[in-house]
């Protein structure tokens, strides 16, 4: 996370907690998607694909020892699963779509479960065309 973002989310963070400001936090959130999404466009037009299973540092604490792969799985199934299961209490695109076979994934969670090879491994068996469907 770039220190733009890093801004960004703490002011969301602020305006979520309070009911005046709660609909401005909703739109300084939809701008940081925006540029999250911006972001992972840009990636799949100048990376190849072995760039999104990539494990430069395997033993680091937090985001450095994820793939792009991995992260854009894992940030896609929280969006999906908060927006459709704790929002609007209906069925997951995921569901919905089948996505589960058409992206070619193992599981059907978030990844929190899968540590070092394991998301290397994960990453390199999704269908990245589905994956950003």
């Amino acid at each position: 996370m770039n220190k733009e973002w890093s801004e960004l989310n703490k002011t969301l963070q602020t305006k979520l907690k309070k009911e005046e400001t709660f609909t401005n936090g909703i739109e300084t959130l939809c701008k940081l998607r925006d540029q999250l999404m911006e972001e992972l466009l840009l990636f799949r037009k100048e990376l190849k694909r072995e760039d999104f299973n990539a494990i430069p540092f395997i033993n680091a604490d937090g985001y450095h020892s994820k793939t792009i792969a991995y992260s854009i799985w894992h940030i896609s199934r929280i969006e999906d699963i908060v927006a459709h299961t704790i929002i609007n209490n209906d069925e997951q695109i995921f569901f919905a779509g089948n996505y589960k076979k058409r992206i070619g994934s193992p599981i059907i969670t978030t990844g929190n479960e899968l540590v070092k090879e394991q998301i290397s491994d994960f990453s390199g068996q999704l269908e990245l065309d589905e994956l950003y469907a």
